[in-house]
């Protein structure tokens, strides 16, 4: 299956913060961007850090498989070894995850390894991987 890239706009409270996350720990390309926001290629997809210095996170929650999950989040779903290799250098980096790498719905068709953390500004992500990649949508 091949999907085309899609775009998300986000607050950030701190350009400098975002542009380390997600350009240096994240490893995420950075693109066009402006005093007022950084363009980044997210694993194949444009994602935008806007300035907002008043941001806010909005923390919370759902039970998904026995964790709590935050709402809103956003990510991405890699291949297994692209996401164990990302896991293995954010532990390695002291990263703090909401979700510490893990599988969850073993067993099932939409079996998948998770992780959760926060971007310096509070904004929720998730990073996947699917044991069975044509499952992505299975019920």
């Amino acid at each position: 299956m091949t999907l085309p890239p899609f775009h998300l706009a986000f607050p950030v409270h701190d350009l400098d913060a975002a542009r380390r996350f997600y350009g240096g720990l994240l490893g995420c390309p950075e693109g066009r961007s402006s005093e007022q926001w950084i363009d980044f290629d997210f694993f194949g997809h444009q994602i935008v850090a806007h300035l907002d210095p008043a941001m806010q996170a909005r923390p919370h929650h759902n039970e998904v498989d026995g964790a709590h999950v935050p709402v809103p989040h956003f990510g991405a779903v890699l291949g297994m070894a692209e996401w164990r290799a990302l896991a293995e250098r954010l532990e390695a980096e002291g990263a703090e995850f909401v979700i510490a790498p893990a599988v969850r719905f073993a067993g099932q068709p939409g079996e998948q390894a998770t992780m959760f953390f926060l971007d310096p500004s509070g904004n929720a992500l998730e990073i996947k991987a699917m044991a069975d990649p044509a499952n992505l949508f299975a019920k």
